[in-house]
């Protein structure tokens, strides 16, 4: 399993990664492994407004239906159009091309509210 160090995670298992105030989110690795084959993703579009640890879109596998949660609050930038068109990319590259949102922070002091990744990676070994 793959734990990138230079992430934060939530505890409903969503990652973000910060550069200049602008975050990338998307579901962890133990996530979609758990999920199975992701075969549909809603996400919102941009300009919408997303608050931290409120359901921001869905992420619907062969196995369940779950919520995707917004680790910070903010406004979406933009949707990952990859992952709603092909989204098995969330398995095949969960860190990477799988990414959900682009987000602009609005309160980047919500930050210190996530896990880091020693942190994480107790949440799921449990």
């Amino acid at each position: 399993m793959n734990f990138p160090e230079n992430l934060k995670y939530t505890n409903d298992h969503e990652w973000i990664r910060v550069e200049d105030g602008t975050g990338w989110v998307g579901v962890t690795d133990y996530a979609q492994g758990e999920l199975g084959d992701v075969v549909y993703v809603e996400l919102p579009s941009p300009g919408a407004k997303v608050q931290q640890g409120k359901s921001f879109g869905t992420i619907e596998a062969v196995k369940a239906v779950s919520d995707l949660f917004a680790p910070v609050s903010g406004e979406v930038l933009e949707a990952n159009t990859e992952v709603q068109g092909n989204p098995d990319v969330v398995n095949k590259d969960p860190y990477g091309r799988g990414w959900m949102v682009k987000i602009r922070i609005a309160n980047p002091a919500e930050l210190a509210n996530l896990l880091d990744v020693e942190a994480y990676k107790k949440l799921v070994a449990k």
